[in-house]
């Protein structure tokens, strides 16, 4: 499909719930699947926003008459949540880490901003309006198609989250209303379905190297598209950027469809994993914000974003590239960076020269040890934690043991052995070893070089240096 021919232009919003917790009150941020103790009912109503307009969207959600039924909880649900008092001010952990990912995100960060109302009629907030406060930016994050701008970074409330819902009644729990969200919007310069996805993927990476909440539920992907002749669509509900390409081009082959029939109009759809998209309401435009008049301006110090930009985390795409340029191959970087990474890093300075080898240590070695000891993973790292690992390496730097011998000392320790007497290995001497070596090789001609080692490692056990029984042998072997 020619995407620039028929003038594809797409940009994402992206809401992260943050691991904090409430954001204008100081209950919990955690699900209940208990028995709720109380329940509140009520009617929201429409009212105009800060330009004396009822918004389009508010107007059809007045329109459907719903009652809204809220549960909550005697212990995590506060008269914030009921709208029955003023919020707190600012949750100050969950304001630091939106600061964290508009700076990762290469954002202006705002030094004044306002909180807003957001006339939201819908039920999923008991007041009527969400609380959200423009944070930051003109930003970017680079793509393999290109630089993506940032138009915002948002704070917000999250909304209470639906248990039960026909034409006449929705039923909400109050446990997740207020949890910290951030907003994050492109502007609409994506042009081919890919970049959408690449971008997601981009700015999912900085998200996870925050302080965030993770599972199904805890992120939702939006989606505004539209082509030549067409309003702006907005798609909601994508947890997945696998969702993303297919959904863009059904989507475009539906305003095709319109424009042929004359139509032209934008609003909001619900998307499904199969691609899929339905109509939700029509689109809500800038006639629905208006001032929070309970809170005041929210302040942001060049002092506080200083001292943020000192505690930014280093994404995975950069740790990997290092990881690569150490020597790392594929296989062991996943295992690394799914593992523990500060546990290699510790590692890699007590024993540099080798990454690979700490890289087995940490990873692949333990797993092989716990499938032949039948134990649990987790098991062998309590037993082979990292003060073993460590005078394992030691032992090597200082040369009182050999590469070759690391795997069995970590088996002894595995099955009960002290490190201290794992690592006193009886060594061979060399002349002892040259002589067998010269011995095996004449009394048994003709075997291949891996061979021979088998033999000599089956008979000794880790008391010889496999590294200097190789050089020997290849020496005898040329030398015939």
């Amino acid at each position: 499909m020619d995407y620039q021919k028929i003038g594809l232009k797409a940009g994402l919003e992206i809401h992260q719930q943050l691991d904090a917790g409430k954001l204008f009150c100081h209950c919990p941020s955690y699900l209940r699947r208990d028995e709720p103790d109380f329940i509140v009912r009520r009617k929201l109503h429409k009212v105009a926003g800060e330009t004396g307009e009822i918004d389009t969207a508010v107007e059809y959600e007045a329109s459907l008459g719903k009652e809204f039924e809220y549960q909550g909880y005697n212990d995590t649900t506060c008269l914030v949540e009921l709208d029955e008092c003023p919020p707190y001010e600012i949750n100050e952990i969950a304001l630091n880490e939106a600061i964290k990912i508009a700076l990762l995100l290469n954002c202006e960060i705002y030094p004044i901003t306002q909180i807003m109302r957001k006339t939201v009629i819908d039920g999923s907030n008991t007041s009527g309006f969400q609380r959200t406060v423009l944070i930051a930016h003109k930003g970017f994050v680079e793509t393999g198609f290109g630089k993506v701008e940032i138009d915002s970074v948002c704070l917000e409330e999250d909304a209470a989250r639906i248990i039960l819902k026909n034409d006449k009644k929705v039923v909400y729990r109050l446990d997740r209303l207020g949890i910290p969200l951030i907003e994050i919007a492109t502007a609409p310069v994506i042009y081919r379905p890919e970049q959408v996805k690449e971008c997601a993927l981009k700015i999912g990476e900085i998200l996870r190297a925050c302080k965030v909440k993770r599972g199904i539920g805890t992120i939702r992907q939006d989606i505004n598209m539209s082509i030549k002749g067409h309003d702006r669509v907005e798609i909601k509900g994508f947890q997945e950027p696998n969702m993303m390409v297919k959904a863009i081009q059904l989507e475009i082959e539906r305003q095709l469809s319109e424009i042929r029939e004359g139509k032209k109009e934008g609003e909001v759809r619900n998307a499904f994993a199969d691609g899929k998209t339905q109509f939700l309401r029509p689109l809500p435009g800038r006639a629905r914000m208006y001032p929070e008049t309970d809170l005041p301006l929210l302040k942001i110090s060049k002092e506080r974003i200083d001292k943020i930009k000192k505690t930014l985390p280093r994404l995975k795409s950069e740790i990997r590239d290092e990881l690569k340029k150490i020597g790392l191959g594929e296989e062991l970087i996943n295992l690394v960076l799914e593992g523990n990474l500060d546990e290699f890093k510790t590692l890699m300075n007590v024993y540099s020269k080798d990454a690979n080898l700490v890289a087995k240590m940490i990873s692949l070695w333990r797993s092989e040890l716990a499938s032949k000891l039948k134990k649990e993973f987790d098991e062998i790292r309590d037993i082979l934690d990292e003060g073993v690992l460590e005078k394992i390496l030691e032992a090597l730097r200082e040369k009182k043991i050999s590469e070759g011998d690391v795997k069995e000392i970590m088996l002894k320790v595995a099955n009960g052995e002290k490190i201290e007497n794992a690592l006193r290995i009886e060594k061979i001497s060399h002349d002892a070893l040259e002589e067998e070596i010269a011995k095996l090789v004449k009394e048994k001609p003709g075997l291949t070089l891996n061979g021979y080692m088998g033999l000599l490692m089956a008979k000794h056990k880790g008391k010889i240096d496999a590294k200097k029984a190789m050089e020997i042998l290849r020496k005898i072997l040329e030398g015939k």
